[in-house]
């Protein structure tokens, strides 16, 4: 093994000498500690590597061995119900190798060597097989049958393979290439972070990623193999939306990568996770679920590996046709990550000292979302939605980072600390946030749920615009001032905020809300806006309106579990029946 050798340490920068037969990217393995890391940049023969661990006590002189491979994940069944740092080291591993404390230079594989997994046949000996088609299937988990694939570039007939039960390093196939050469098949494959991995081809986005959140799924959706970013400041609630979005979307697999947030935030998860089920099976939510762990206290430069990693496993679990989300929180960390490791490297910087290719990265790192015909003779389909947490000083959405994202996802969630002051969760603005996928899911929604949620979440979305124009009035003149028509508007808005916007996370029954439910609940809003609408028309006074006893079951209807349908039904019946009786007892009169 070549090797180099140190003459500048910088922070989790190191310059070493020697290095002629280096490439970029390519691992290495930084003094006798072995610590991991990788060369982002080149000069004659010097490399810049940015290592992975804490560098303190390193040397000038000490020696830099090359591995001579790029940055790699390991990819085959055991990833499920893992959780990893950022360079794919299962941490439940090192603590029972090393203790509580990760050691500099440990080297643990992210897939065991020692288990053992039921590998069965799709294929028989003596069929042709392309890459992308699928060999076997192994049961990784209750709910993840684990497909063995025929990896990328090659192509052949099958000639040998067989029921097996073994470790993933174990050959259970047999390829013979058209040239005659024979090409072993495990259940393990290497694959470089920083490359995509391919497909056939990249379709439009037209079903909506269920999320179990009223003010996403009904105002503001994203699609399955959609993009989206939560800019929000501190405290505004980015990564309680992001659980709520691990834990209730509706994809097959969930990758959570904690890229430097507290650690705290990233024990909520590890502590909460394994306990919590999925509400679509029933099962344990860890049964599908990766986490990779890349605190504020851990390396900064693993940061941006841990984010790589992330997608790269994502992108595997796709190309078997599975529906897969992706939650990074945050990318601002990562941001400021790669503006340590420039400013380190003296880059000429851009924005607030980012560098001027931050904006490169974003894109790269969410133009490997998408929704593709995956590789192979069955033409499945899989999705990959990102979902990226960005969390700009101060909340100023000018940041560069929000920007950057900005130009480069579809969706845009932006949180308000005003209100979460006033607890209103999740605290996604109504009138700054917008989706860009809404008409590609229009003939979707109106296909299962009819052209009146549509219409109705139309009027809604005028009746909160109208809300906010109103605001300034009734600060300066006060609500009495207004008249009936825009009270009704007033009152309907809040409604629309406190019994559908409005979202109680620890509520047993409101946490999660079917795209069935927030029908109902709007018709709910927008029948007794009609009917007041009506009232009015009739001369009904305004305060005989709010003062109606049903609008106390409007807002308590969001606690009703959706299996009971009839309850709906009966508010609704009550709403007309209130309002016929105001319009008799005003013929009385």
């Amino acid at each position: 093994m070549d090797a180099g050798s140190i003459v500048k340490v910088a922070g989790p920068l190191v310059i070493a000498e020697g290095m002629q037969n280096a490439r970029i990217y390519d691992v290495v393995r930084v003094s006798e500690q072995r610590l991991m890391g990788e060369i982002i940049e080149m000069r004659r023969d010097e490399a810049s590597i940015q290592v992975y661990e804490e560098t303190g006590g390193l040397g000038i002189g000490e020696p830099v061995y090359l591995s001579g491979h790029p940055l790699s994940v390991e990819l085959g069944p055991g990833l499920i119900e893992s959780i990893y740092d950022g360079v794919q080291r299962p941490l439940d591993i090192i603590k029972e190798t090393a203790g509580d404390l990760i050691t500099r230079g440990i080297d643990i594989p992210g897939l065991s060597r020692d288990r053992k997994w039921s590998f069965n046949p799709s294929v028989r000996v003596g069929d042709s097989v392309a890459e992308g088609d699928v060999l076997g299937t192994v049961e990784e988990s209750v709910l993840v049958e684990h497909k063995i694939m025929v990896p990328p570039g090659v192509k052949g007939v099958v000639k040998s393979i067989e029921r097996l039960e073994c470790t993933v390093e174990k050959t259970v196939a047999v390829i013979e290439t058209e040239n005659g050469k024979d090409v072993e098949i495990t259940m393990i494959a290497k694959w470089p972070v920083r490359k995509p991995r391919p497909y056939k081809e990249k379709l439009t986005p037209d079903e909506p990623l269920s999320t179990g959140q009223r003010v996403i799924d009904a105002l503001f959706p994203i699609s399955k193999g959609g993009t989206a970013c939560i800019p929000g400041p501190f405290g505004s609630g980015k990564t309680v939306v992001q659980h709520q979005l691990a834990k209730y979307a509706d994809a097959q697999i969930i990758v959570y990568v904690g890229c430097g947030e507290r650690g705290n935030e990233m024990t909520d998860v590890l502590m909460e996770f394994p306990e919590l089920i999925d509400p679509h099976s029933g099962e344990p939510l860890m049964k599908r679920t990766i986490l990779i762990a890349n605190t504020s206290n851990m390396p900064v430069a693993a940061r941006e590996a841990s984010v790589y990693t992330g997608i790269t496993i994502a992108e595997y679990y796709r190309d078997m046709g599975f529906s897969v989300a992706l939650m990074a929180d945050s990318t601002s960390r990562w941001a400021e990550a790669m503006r340590e490791m420039s400013g380190r490297l003296e880059e000429m910087p851009g924005d607030e000292g980012y560098p001027a290719y931050m904006g490169t990265r974003i894109a790269e790192f969410y133009e490997r979302a998408g929704k593709v015909i995956c590789l192979g003779n069955d033409d499945r389909i899989g999705t990959l939605s990102a979902v990226g947490a960005v969390s700009p000083p101060g909340g100023d959405l000018a940041d560069p980072v929000v920007q950057s994202t900005l130009r480069v996802v579809k969706v845009f969630w932006g949180l308000e600390d005003k209100l979460a002051y006033r607890r209103h969760f999740p605290a996604i603005s109504w009138l700054n946030s917008y989706s860009l996928y809404i008409p590609n899911l229009k003939e979707y929604f109106v296909k299962n749920y009819g052209q009146e949620w549509i219409d109705n979440l139309n009027r809604a979305m005028v009746i909160l615009q109208e809300e906010a124009e109103l605001e300034e009035i009734v600060r300066l003149v006060g609500l009495d001032a207004l008249s009936p028509d825009n009270r009704l508007i007033m009152e309907t808005a809040k409604s629309i905020r406190e019994d559908f916007l409005h979202q109680n996370a620890f509520d047993e029954v409101d946490t999660y809300s079917s795209f069935e439910k927030m029908v109902k609940l709007m018709e709910l809003i927008m029948h007794f806006h009609n009917q007041a609408e009506d009232a009015l028309k009739n001369e009904v006074p305004m305060l005989d309106i709010t003062v109606l006893q049903v609008r106390e079951k409007i807002a308590r209807a969001k606690y009703i579990h959706e299996d009971k349908k009839e309850e709906f039904e009966n508010i609704k019946l009550e709403i007309t029946k209130g309002f016929q009786e105001l319009k008799e007892k005003l013929v009385d009169v």
